[in-house]
């Protein structure tokens, strides 16, 4: 359709020097081996997954898909070169983050596709044959489910990635992550209000880059962009505690307020 023939043009006009001197200048197949080897290990991946590598995926520097029941980790390695580029929306991430997208993603297809997953978004992707499709499982899971996979996401990163800076499993500016800390038991309540609901603009307002601050109204406040991703990181910490990160990646949604529960914090729905 138009929209891919205009990101393909894009892609194949960009100014690519950055990406070749990232090419010249690192080893990317190392690291990037290592982190799949220890997430098969901490995540305990039990189903075929792939990882590819990528170009021209315009504002996403990672994400993930199942095709035909097979989990799929992408990375966007325009992102990771370490220089801003406005030509082919290159984030100047820093290569040495990529082990961390890696294991986050690899995170995603364990709960998509685990035969152990009791995730609402396991179950999904079964109803669509083994498909999982962004819009489509965006509208139809509760944003508990969604917060929950991303939070567990950011964990599972930590375990495979370990020593980065906190802020860096989220993707966040250290500005808006300190910011994020210090509104935490706002969010935490007013998240409340929707946690059980779905509809693809509930994805939309705590997931993703990009959205208007009247789209990420909350509780009567604007909430920094993809914030989501830091509450379900505190919504998942108590099972993932309790249980490790590879059990926790295969539990219900509904699991984690009750190990909060158990663990005396506050519940965070």
């Amino acid at each position: 359709g138009a929209p891919a023939a205009e990101v393909v043009r894009n892609a194949l006009r960009a100014d690519r020097r950055d990406l070749y001197s990232l090419l010249e200048h690192h080893d990317l197949e190392g690291p990037i081996e290592e982190a799949i080897a220890r997430a098969r290990d901490v995540l305990r991946i039990d189903r075929p997954t792939d990882v590819y590598l990528m170009v021209g995926m315009g504002a996403a520097n990672a994400g993930e898909l199942v095709v035909n029941g097979r989990g799929v980790a992408f990375i966007c390695l325009e992102h990771f070169t370490g220089r801003v580029n406005p030509e082919s929306h290159g984030l100047g991430l820093s290569p040495r983050l990529i082990p961390l997208w890696v294991g986050h993603e690899l995170a995603h297809a364990v709960r998509y596709t685990s035969p152990q997953s009791e995730s609402g978004i396991a179950r999904l992707v079964g109803e669509r044959g083994g498909y999982y499709d962004f819009w489509d499982v965006g509208s139809r899971a509760t944003l508990r489910e969604l917060l929950v996979n991303e939070g567990l996401a950011v964990h599972a990163a930590q375990a495979v990635a370990p020593g980065l800076d906190l802020a860096d499993y989220f993707g966040y500016p250290r500005r808006q992550f300190t910011r994020l800390r210090e509104i935490d038991a706002f969010l935490r309540r007013a998240v409340r209000q929707e946690i059980d609901k779905t509809g693809l603009g509930l994805r939309l307002r705590y997931l993703s880059d990009g959205m208007s601050p009247s789209a990420r109204i909350v509780g009567g406040r604007v909430i920094p962009e993809r914030a989501g991703y830091y509450v379900g990181w505190r919504m998942t910490e108590a099972l993932v505690a309790e249980r490790g990160i590879a059990d926790a990646l295969r539990a219900e949604a509904t699991e984690f307020g009750k190990a909060e529960e158990r663990a005396g914090g506050v519940r965070s729905a």
